[in-house]
């Protein structure tokens, strides 16, 4: 099975967008939170006149990581268009990510949304999920994964597929050198994303580990690198708040390598504005969030599947640069890119 096949994935996405509209109209008002926090919606004539269903929300998010706002804004769209109580819980450790997922299993929950940055740790919980009657579907991370662990679904980007394209990127600009910063070990999506670089990279790359949790570190060991090896021309971040430290990094190591990263957020396309960041590979993280809800909300209802519960439903890879970034800041300063 191919499931990295864009031709088969498009139409999904326009069936959830398509079922909704001709379901719905109009939107209210949900939320939800970080570590285990709910949100809910007043009554409006605008949310959907279904049931109230509860779903929740659990993802990988470590502090002050800026793209998970991006997802979980497009997940409260979704909830307050659905008329769902969203329940959203974050932790960088697998063990606690898999707890967040037993407490909504012990919560009974309408439907759990799950990001599988380390699966193999998630694997139990999301079993006693599917086994209590819980369709579970995947966004974000778990690509390789979902089918395996028993989700209904997955949204989200090959972050193979990304970095093999994110390396041909390097070579049309003319790099030479790269060093590849992961912000957090054992993250599979992140590995995925840097081996997908050096595979189509003709330059050299290497692996650099950070702390992505102490962004004084994070600063301090890429500068670091960056005064050892003078050849490093080009910095690849796997993160915003990653791309905008190394730009520090840079100016502090008197280095002349410039940047690039995957995923955005308001600050960064204007650091593409500005030049200070070359390019960014855009994973679309709100519609993961939006497409996560709604698509348990439309199986409940509807018994709908996106891809047919065999393909996942693809957000990306997409560039944003100098050519197309104002158009992208626009919607970034809303919060949504």
């Amino acid at each position: 099975m191919d499931r990295s096949s864009r031709s088969r994935t498009l139409a999904p996405v326009v069936a959830v967008a398509a079922a909704a509209a001709l379901t719905l109209a109009g939107c209210s008002s949900g939320s939800g939170g970080k570590k285990a926090e709910e949100g809910g919606g007043d009554a409006s004539a605008g949310r959907a006149a279904t049931p109230r269903m509860t779903v929740a929300l659990v993802t990988h998010q470590a502090p002050g990581d800026t793209f998970w706002d991006i997802v979980r804004k497009g997940a409260e769209a979704a909830a307050a268009k659905d008329n769902v109580k969203l329940v959203y819980s974050a932790d960088p450790n697998a063990g606690n990510q898999a707890g967040y997922v037993q407490n909504a299993v012990d919560q009974k929950v309408d439907g759990i949304a799950v990001t599988l940055a380390k699966p193999d740790a998630l694997k139990a919980a999301v079993a006693r999920a599917t086994s209590a009657g819980i369709p579970v579907v995947g966004l974000n991370s778990g690509l390789s994964d979902w089918k395996r662990l028993g989700l209904t679904e997955f949204f989200g980007q090959d972050e193979t597929v990304a970095g093999e394209a994110f390396g041909r990127k390097l070579n049309e600009v003319g790099a030479r050198k790269a060093v590849c910063v992961i912000q957090e070990q054992g993250n599979i999506g992140l590995t995925q994303r840097c081996a997908g670089v050096k595979k189509t990279f003709r330059g050299a790359l290497e692996n650099l580990y950070v702390n992505g949790t102490d962004m004084p570190s994070v600063k301090s060991t890429i500068t670091a690198k960056l005064k050892q090896d003078g050849a490093i021309d080009y910095v690849v971040a796997l993160g915003a708040p990653f791309a905008l430290t190394a730009v520090q990094s840079v100016g502090d190591a008197g280095s002349k390598a410039r940047i690039a990263t995957f995923d955005l957020n308001k600050d960064l396309t204007g650091a593409i504005q500005k030049g200070t960041i070359q390019f960014a590979v855009d994973q679309q993280p709100y519609l993961q969030g939006y497409l996560a809800v709604d698509s348990l909300w439309l199986y409940r209802h509807n018994g709908n599947y996106s891809g047919g519960g065999e393909q996942p439903v693809l957000t990306g890879p997409a560039f944003v640069d100098a050519s197309n970034v104002d158009k992208v800041a626009a919607f970034a300063a809303k919060g949504t890119r």
